[in-house]
């Protein structure tokens, strides 16, 4: 057992820094596992290992993309390696062989907990689900659905299931992309809209918003060249505006 502090040392370098330089590497698997199930951002980091030895030395792991599942929640998006776990989800998701269910409860997971997401993980988000949309084509369902989500009582999608084959979410759709288009912030309701029209083949890159900051959001909206914009249809010509006013007979600024 180690405490927190030095856990999240080990796993930052290990990928890089330690796995490489190993004899034999699959040494690491039961401690990667181990790390992988304890939660937090100890299991996120524990993810960049994990990714090596299952794609170079073949390490099996049955309930990885359950547990890869159940490490969504609404701190995903606050956390201080957002962006080390987004570029690892989206490699994990790349396989165009992953069933369409799984692939959907992942989709309607980040979806509703982007509800309550900050606008810099919103303006990554919608193109990483635009993409899985693009690799995976059975899951357009969830928004060409006849009738949307109009014909619906109520959404059939279980968010409190850790299973994703029993999330029911390939009969839900994405109400929440589409409440998305009425937020506050125009760079994202102009990204939600997109869902709108047919999606272009060519995948959209995300690495550069995977560390996109609040303070980089700010800077370029202060940094935006105003326009100017005409209030008045009719030039002012009197003390309260109008040039047959009824004020302006009997007010003058003389």
């Amino acid at each position: 057992q180690l405490p927190t502090g030095l856990y999240k040392k080990v796993l930052v370098i290990l990928h890089d820094s330690v796995l490489p330089y190993m004899n034999e590497p699959t040494l690491m698997m039961d401690f990667l596992t181990v790390a992988y199930g304890i939660g937090g951002a100890i299991s996120l980091l524990a993810l960049n290992g994990l990714f090596v030895l299952i794609h170079q030395h073949n390490l099996e792991y049955p309930d990885f993309y359950k547990k890869l599942y159940s490490l969504l929640d609404p701190s995903i998006y606050h956390v201080k390696y957002r962006a080390r776990f987004f570029h690892l989800t989206d490699l994990f998701l790349s396989s165009s062989h992953l069933p369409a269910y799984l692939v959907a409860a992942f989709i309607k997971r980040l979806s509703r907990l982007a509800l309550t997401a900050p606008p810099e993980a919103l303006l990554m988000i919608i193109p990483f689900i635009c993409n899985l949309f693009r690799r995976h084509p059975a899951c357009r369902v969830l928004v060409h659905r006849p009738g949307g989500p109009a014909d619906m009582s109520e959404d059939p999608y279980v968010m409190e299931e850790e299973e994703p084959s029993e999330s029911r979410a390939l009969e839900s759709s994405l109400w929440e992309i589409q409440s998305l288009q009425n937020h506050y912030h125009p760079d994202v309701a102009k990204a939600a809209a997109v869902l709108n029209q047919s999606l272009s083949e060519m995948e959209d890159d995300i690495s550069g918003l995977l560390e996109l900051s609040a303070y980089e959001l700010f800077d370029k909206e202060v940094k935006k060249k105003a326009v100017d914009v005409p209030l008045e249809f009719e030039q002012v010509r009197g003390l309260f505006g109008k040039k047959n006013d009824i004020f302006g007979e009997h007010f003058s600024l003389d």
